[in-house]
């Protein structure tokens, strides 16, 4: 994986974009990934209504829709049920988050050819900044056309590309390059590409915003341009200001590059409510085992291991515990998380979602406690090695420590 970029908020007075600022920044979405990525196995599906998900009698929610789905009103995070219901001819697939995740880092992996600062904002969708990389690719909209051919070319995955000044101005465009498109936004010409364009299209802003604008007589992006900077503030504070920006184009969050992740995390949630102990075991097992391999993939090691469990009602209970030493190590993290279970649950309850969480990284272990004794460590660290190894050429579920098979087997 590439050293990723992530961004932090600016603070200051709002400034519009220049005329001679440099539009270097792209932002890169795949179109209906989870939906394409499935029609590399199902390419007889091309052209059809397909929803992934889950079955269309499962609890559960629209991951991802086809086009040709979204004509019919489906959208992620619609329930599968009302997603048949106006979808009924479409074909409904099950998700598969671990392909999912491989051909994330495969894109990554091209992206970080085209510049040092990548910000992999989600599973499908990237910022970039070609500031700097003109004698290497062209100018920015050039080598947008060159990674938008190249990712296509490599994957056959379709994505659509905005380059814009800011990463607001990249991300709007790319929205409206969809689908497979690409949309240059010239230097100075922010205001006028977001002025017809309805209040929703600007990132951040929901119902709940665009009902509190309607009142204000704002239904486009012109007339909350047309709005005064004092008013915004005065009706909605701090939220107001970083409205007149947005409506200008203006970013409120630069690149830095930290590639160190806060946390890293896996949940499952079950397609019935199950209190069936080997199950759950299996479950967080193989939970555990893809956020340890996440940990090593990163080169770091985890301090804390957190479990999550939400039962039937919804109620939801975490519990933690801190290693003596930092680890990477599969062993550590299911005794950890075994005990935790074994403690939280009282093997009754039914349970609709178990979730694994490792924070509080390091570079290392500290050295200073090493409960394990030095020979048992190499050997389990050579483990470890060999078994990402072969994970990464055949896949994540082909090969499992013993206490997951059973969540293989179900999934």
């Amino acid at each position: 994986m590439p050293k990723l970029a992530h961004f932090r908020a600016k603070h200051g007075v709002p400034e519009a974009a220049r005329p001679d600022s440099p539009a270097s920044i792209l932002h890169v979405d795949m179109d209906a990934f989870f939906v394409s990525v499935e029609l590399l196995a199902r390419p007889e599906l091309k052209g059809v209504a397909v929803i992934v998900g889950g079955q269309r009698d499962q609890r559960g929610v629209v991951t991802s829709a086809s086009y040709q789905a979204r004509k019919f009103g489906v959208h992620s995070a619609m329930p599968l049920r009302t997603a048949a219901k106006r979808c009924p001819h479409a074909v409904f697939l099950d998700s598969h988050p671990e392909r999912y995740g491989q051909w994330s880092d495969r894109i990554a992996a091209i992206l970080s050819r085209y510049s040092p600062v990548v910000e992999m904002a989600s599973v499908d969708e990237a910022y970039l900044d070609l500031a700097g990389t003109e004698r290497l690719h062209g100018p920015p909209l050039a080598a947008a056309h060159k990674l938008s051919r190249e990712i296509t070319s490599t994957t056959s995955l379709p994505c659509s590309i905005g380059v814009g000044t800011s990463r607001l101005i990249a991300k709007v465009a790319s929205e409206q390059a969809k689908p497979h498109g690409l949309l240059w936004v010239a230097p100075g010409g922010e205001e006028a590409f977001l002025a017809p364009l309805p209040v929703r299209r600007i990132p951040g802003i929901g119902e709940v915003t665009e009902a509190a604008l309607k009142v204000l007589g704002i239904a486009t992006i012109a007339q909350l341009q047309a709005a005064r900077l004092e008013s915004l503030e005065e009706n909605f504070g701090q939220w107001g200001v970083a409205l007149y920006r947005k409506a200008r184009g203006i970013d409120s969050y630069e690149f830095f590059v930290d590639a160190q992740a806060k946390s890293l995390s896996h949940n499952q949630t079950f397609g019935e409510d199950t209190n069936d102990r080997e199950q759950l075991e299996a479950t967080l097992s193989y939970l555990c085992q893809k956020a340890s391999k996440r940990v090593r993939d990163a080169g770091l090691y985890a301090h804390t291991v957190t479990l999550t469990l939400r039962y039937a009602d919804f109620r939801t209970i975490s519990r933690g515990h801190t290693l003596a030493e930092p680890s990477d190590l599969d062993t550590v993290f299911l005794k950890a998380v075994g005990e935790l279970f074994h403690r939280a649950w009282d093997g009754r309850a039914k349970l609709r979602l178990v979730g694994v969480e490792f924070s509080y990284f390091s570079a290392g272990p500290s050295g200073q406690l090493d409960l394990l004794d030095p020979g048992r460590r190499e050997k389990l660290e050579r483990l470890a090695r060999a078994t990402d190894r072969l994970r990464d050429k055949f896949g994540f579920s082909k090969l499992q420590f013993g206490g997951s098979l059973g969540h293989r087997e179900r999934r």
